[in-house]
């Protein structure tokens, strides 16, 4: 469908003088105000299919041709690409929406009190079956029993990893015991500011959803999982920065890398996920697709770092090495810091 164009040389978004059909100071094409459902259609989907384009030329290259779309959008030759910063928002939201949806969490809180609670409760209803139920064989009576002391031992393991102070932060402990008890312990007994803190927290998050504690816990933790991603970016560029300090590239390529990196690792792995809905739970074939994956993301990761920095291979594996160390203490304090933050934030 053919476009309209305004008759005037000035550009109604920022008044600049106009040499053609686009501003060449704000952007803005210089299209008919009034314009009829067709056109403005024409026009939506026109950007729809522009930004599809961009899509599906940036993903061949971003998945099989490592370093590559870091060293185009380097040399400048960017239009005929997806911008780095635009495609990692795009594929981080879709993955971990993928990730959240597939039942794969990243971590699982085990809330210790609602298992033993769970535990003590089928030993009682073990006990209530032997003897009331007068018509069970002496040989059924063992088969229980055996159950019975199982499980009893279980509640004994879980008694011993039970948390060692006298005061009990699960069950049905409310804030105001806590308190209470914490006031009558001499000062140099009593819980630090960040302890108390933590302790209040808990207790109150207890009251509020009691067995679904943990479940809570365990999807808010989810739910924050990506804001942690905003803080391991410019890390990892840092980190990328210091390693290849030598390469005198500025901190803004380190960067650029870095997303290219992260949204083949989403757009892989999001990939992994899809395919792993589509098979049978039972089957073996979604781990041999993760070892599958993490192989390949090993050898993206190192053939990448090759194409971008210019070491040779023997450096390139030292130093790929060291960049992993360093990224996994980072993401291990980031991550230990939400759980905190988490844990005190959460409504």
């Amino acid at each position: 469908m053919k476009k309209h164009y305004r008759n005037e040389n000035n550009c109604l978004n920022c008044g600049t003088t106009l040499e053609g059909k686009f501003c060449h100071n704000c952007g803005q094409e210089n299209l008919e105000i009034k314009e009829s459902f067709g056109h403005m259609m024409n026009h939506a989907i026109s950007d729809y299919f522009h930004f599809d384009h961009q899509f599906f030329h940036t993903l061949r290259p971003l998945l099989f041709k490592p370093g590559y779309l870091t060293n185009e959008y380097m040399a400048g030759r960017r239009v005929q690409y997806l911008h780095p910063v635009k495609m990692y928002i795009f594929i981080s939201v879709v993955y971990f929406l993928l990730l959240f949806q597939s039942g794969n969490a990243l971590f699982k809180v085990n809330d210790n009190s609602a298992t033993r609670a769970h535990t003590q409760k089928v030993i009682d209803s073990l006990k209530k079956e032997i003897s009331n139920d007068k018509s069970m064989t002496a040989v059924e009576k063992i088969a229980v029993q055996k159950k019975i002391d199982l499980y009893t031992g279980e509640a004994e393991k879980y008694a011993k990893n039970a948390d060692t102070k006298s005061f009990d932060i699960g069950g049905d402990s409310t804030v105001k015991q806590y308190d209470d008890y914490q006031r009558k312990l001499p000062p140099a007994r009593r819980d630090g500011f960040w302890e108390r803190t933590i302790d209040r927290k808990l207790l109150a998050y207890h009251q509020k959803y009691r067995e679904r504690a943990g479940e809570v816990f365990s999807e808010q933790l989810q739910h924050n999982m990506p804001k942690i991603m905003f803080v391991l970016l410019p890390l990892f560029a840092l980190i990328l920065g210091v390693t290849f300090r030598k390469s005198k590239k500025y901190y803004v390529e380190h960067l650029i890398y870095a997303f290219h990196f992260h949204c083949f690792m989403f757009l892989f792995f999001g990939i992994i996920l899809i395919v792993n809905m589509l098979i049978p739970k039972n089957s073996d074939l979604g781990q041999w697709l993760m070892l599958i994956g993490v192989l390949y993301t090993l050898w993206y990761f190192y053939k990448s770092l090759r194409v971008v920095y210019h070491r040779n291979r023997l450096r390139t594996i030292t130093k790929l090495t060291g960049v992993t160390l360093s990224y996994l203490i980072c993401y291990t304090v980031c991550f230990v810091l939400l759980i905190l933050i988490t844990a005190v934030t959460i409504a």
